[in-house]
């Protein structure tokens, strides 16, 4: 049984690495079709900011929520409930507001990935005060999201260099679905208890 749990909490993490990571993927995936000369290098600085970001943020949430935790232990499930709802959400909001970086800047400059990489992870901050109340499993948590955050946003410069624009609203939606879908989860989970 316990093992199953496990699996099931792997999953579960998983699931939210992917939905935090699809921000990231889709602003790759538009300055992937910015590039004239699109090098390795490129998207390999490019993923190890988001990845770097994407892993940072929930730390700095899941220290905030330690603090907060006592105060809400009897609403933490509504909390987490109502942190990934806003933030998928919002994600899906904003799937219908992604703009393509201007094509007169240069995406792989330090200032412009600073900026693209706090822009995406923003919401990482708010899950990371979710897994505070959920998990303390924060290393293998913080992990994943950012391995995953690197694999998808080094694959969305490329894909972002052969497709150009035609992916980037539909990921956004799905990863706030996904968010969405999570967040669903654990309310009813804490109340069928």
């Amino acid at each position: 049984m316990l093992e199953f749990c496990c699996h099931v909490h792997l999953v579960s993490i998983l699931l939210v690495a992917v939905g935090l990571a699809m921000d990231a993927f889709a602003v790759s995936v538009v300055t992937g079709s910015v590039y004239k000369e699109l090098h390795v290098k490129h998207a390999f600085r490019m993923a190890l900011f988001f990845g770097g970001f994407q892993a940072a943020m929930p730390v700095i949430g899941y220290l905030a929520g330690l603090g907060l935790k006592s105060y809400i232990t009897n609403v933490d499930h509504w909390v987490a409930f109502g942190l990934l709802i806003f933030v998928g959400g919002k994600m899906v909001y904003e799937s219908f507001k992604i703009e393509a970086v201007e094509k007169n800047r240069d995406p792989s400059s330090l200032p412009i990935l600073l900026v693209l990489a706090i822009a995406t992870s923003i919401d990482a901050l708010a899950v990371g005060i979710t897994l505070s109340l959920l998990t303390s499993a924060i290393a293998l948590a913080v992990t994943l999201i950012g391995l995953v955050t690197f694999g998808l946003s080094f694959a969305g410069v490329y894909i972002g260099k052969r497709f150009g624009h035609f992916f980037e609203s539909r990921i956004e939606v799905v990863g706030g679905l996904i968010l969405i879908g999570i967040g669903v989860k654990i309310l009813i989970q804490h109340l069928m208890a």
